[in-house]
């Protein structure tokens, strides 16, 4: 879910508060994504299959507002900082687990020879980099991993993160995160660490990186869930049954190339679930994720594309699942676009249930969190998106 500034405030309006610099900036920005949405086979509270209608927000991009502001330090240095909050359109509720600054929230240091140091609630450097690279980018949602289970949908955000994101050179960047865990007298417990690069060179891109987040220890025998700086990306029924797993590891990369009207990239994931002796499960389980997408711009105003996201998994439980996505985007002006979405996924297999039992796997598009016991979903959005 891609993050966008539109509209700038001079600090100079905040003169009356004695916090005005001639050289300093603050940009509020924002946008709103709603949609009328048709889901077929997602279970009720009887666990029996039922078809959906209503309204559900953030399938392009997540609904958010947000302020971010830099100031001129001299010499080429300054000083920047973003806080960034997620909501809930339908009922006004916070998102991100009810956090004012959900999405971000980090201030840091930026250079234009050596680069930007932040501190904070951050995205990692897959979402900063491998992720643009992808479907998601352009469609959100609709198009990304079933259950999100390599974080392609940002599902994932991380606490006290220090992160390093160099300039770019000659087409070359890359990104470095580490997260404290912040556990007394044990370093490693919970902690965050990833890395990333991207090299791009006319219409060729491609990018790849590593995220690894830790769970801390428990006194009990089980862990209850997931307790990492990082969120995790635990949407639905897919991966459900392994938020007590001791660790989460994604490798990621993907390429794209632009010609003319037409947008073409894919990507290749391998997420691996690891286990220990709080666990509760015993094997690790694994997501191999293969995704294509082709984007045609028809007209300035309308962007049309196709995607297919084949995810295996593997290890504790075999499961297989198959996803077709189609997507139209019309811009009305410059800050408002219309569009529609859907996408189809069957899937084949067994899933490990919450309970811990083997059950036969259940379809479930994307990372909306939709559970079925169907072996089939479909999806469809009739949206509008405003940015201010």
């Amino acid at each position: 879910m891609k993050r966008i500034a539109l509209s700038t405030l001079s600090l100079a309006l905040l003169g009356a508060t004695g916090v005005a610099h001639a050289q300093s900036s603050v940009t509020l920005y924002g946008l709103i994504d709603e949609s009328i949405q048709f889901a077929h086979n997602t279970v009720d509270a009887t666990g029996a299959n039922k078809n959906q209608v209503g309204l559900v927000a953030g399938n392009l991009q997540g609904s958010r507002w947000g302020l971010k502001g830099t100031e001129d330090l001299g010499g080429g240095l300054k000083a920047i900082f973003q806080l960034e909050n997620g909501f809930d359109p339908n009922n006004g509720r916070l998102g991100q687990g009810g956090r004012m600054f959900g999405r971000q929230a980090y201030v840091g240091l930026t250079g234009d020879q050596w680069g930007t140091v932040t501190l904070g609630r951050q995205y990692d450097p897959l979402v900063d980099l491998v992720q643009p690279l992808t479907a998601d980018n352009y469609f959100g949602s609709t198009f990304t991993t079933p259950g999100d289970v390599d974080n392609n949908d940002n599902s994932s955000r991380t606490n006290s993160a220090v992160k390093y994101t160099s300039p770019v050179w000659g087409g070359f960047q890359f990104e470095g995160m580490y997260a404290f865990g912040g556990v007394a007298g044990a370093t490693g417990a919970g902690q965050t660490w990833s890395g990333a690069a991207t090299y791009a060179t006319g219409p060729f891109s491609i990018a790849a990186g590593y995220f690894r987040a830790e769970n801390p220890h428990t006194t009990v025998p089980t862990r209850a869930g997931w307790g990492s700086t990082s969120d995790g990306t635990f949407d639905n029924q897919i991966n459900g049954a392994y938020a007590a797993a001791k660790s989460i590891g994604i490798a990621s990369v993907a390429i794209q190339y632009v010609a003319g009207p037409f947008t073409a990239n894919a990507r290749y994931s391998n997420a691996q679930y690891k286990p220990d002796a709080q666990s509760g499960f015993g094997s690790t389980e694994k997501y191999n994720v293969a995704g294509a997408y082709l984007g045609y711009q028809a007209t300035p105003a309308l962007l049309v594309g196709v995607g297919y996201t084949y995810t295996k998994a593997s290890g504790d439980a075999s499961a297989t699942y198959h996803q077709v996505s189609l997507g139209g985007d019309y811009n009305l002006s410059k800050r408002t676009d219309i569009y529609l979405v859907g996408a189809y996924q069957h899937a084949s297999g067994d899933q490990r249930a919450a309970n811990g039992a083997l059950v036969s796997a259940g379809a479930a598009v994307g990372s909306y969190g939709y559970n079925s016991a169907s072996s089939s979903q479909e999806v469809v959005s009739l949206g509008i998106r405003h940015k201010f």
